[in-house]
């Protein structure tokens, strides 16, 4: 049985990291913030307006010589040469947003050069109906609605070239009151590929009831660990008691 992931997730702005809740910046925050000796990967991702910026190449190339995880790296990547500037700067992968909707061949071209194990796609998911549990699939950092199915896109997607599949639903993004189980167990059930989940996570039970009700891949997490002392060794630990087959 492979074991399950934990991945921290950074949001720069112009250099600063930035909390997803209401995208408030968070100027306590140090490139030593983290114990990047403890995760397992980590997704650092650009809301700049101006795209691939040198600040951001910056923060990409000091994570990639300091940590040694795999560095997945995304914001705004509309073409085969931005996604090698990530690349060349220090990434092992790249996370697409909804661009992969709209900019024909992004996909295939990413794949054909860099492979798709390099390739995780983001989908950001809003719940419609609470009755039917249907989702859309979101652009803009969550502002515009595209009409797409989250799960007919995810195929897509596949078909197309990608790797894995990032799933974030918006409303709980920087909560800290839970991921979106059954939007989880949707992908999980329906997606042939490793899943992963971003937003809700504000304690290790989050985490654990993630892990253990799931058939996902990784947990990701960002806020929390702007708000407490505790550290990623301490949420292992926590997951391996509750027998979370997880890298120590």
């Amino acid at each position: 049985m492979l074991k399950k992931r934990i991945i921290i997730t950074l949001t720069f702005f112009d250099g600063v990291l930035f909390r997803t809740k209401k995208f408030k910046p968070d100027y306590r925050y140090t490139k030593n913030f983290i114990d990047l000796w403890s995760i397992d990967e980590l997704v650092l991702i650009d809301i700049s307006k101006k795209k691939i910026s040198k600040n951001f190449c910056d923060t990409i190339k000091y994570f990639s010589t300091n940590c040694y995880v795999p560095i997945t790296v995304g914001g705004g990547i509309k073409s085969l040469k931005d996604a090698d500037t990530f690349f060349k700067n220090g990434a092992d992968k790249v996370l697409l947003g909804t661009n992969s909707i709209f900019i024909d061949n992004l996909i295939n071209q990413i794949a054909a050069k860099f492979g798709s194990q390099s390739i995780i796609q983001s989908i950001d998911c809003k719940k419609l109906d609470t009755q039917t549990n249907k989702y859309t699939v979101m652009r803009s950092s969550g502002t515009l609605d595209t009409k797409i199915d989250p799960i007919n896109y995810s195929k897509k997607a596949l078909d197309l070239g990608i790797g894995e599949i990032l799933i974030n639903n918006i409303d709980n993004d920087g909560s800290l009151l839970g991921y979106d189980l059954k939007l989880i167990e949707m992908f999980t059930k329906t997606i042939n590929c490793p899943i992963l989940a971003l937003g809700g996570a504000g304690n290790w039970q989050h985490i654990f009831e993630l892990l253990s009700e799931s058939n996902i891949s990784g947990a990701c997490t960002q806020n929390i660990f702007h708000f407490t002392e505790e550290s990623i060794v301490s949420a292992k630990k926590f997951l391996i008691d509750k027998k979370i087959n997880i890298r120590r």
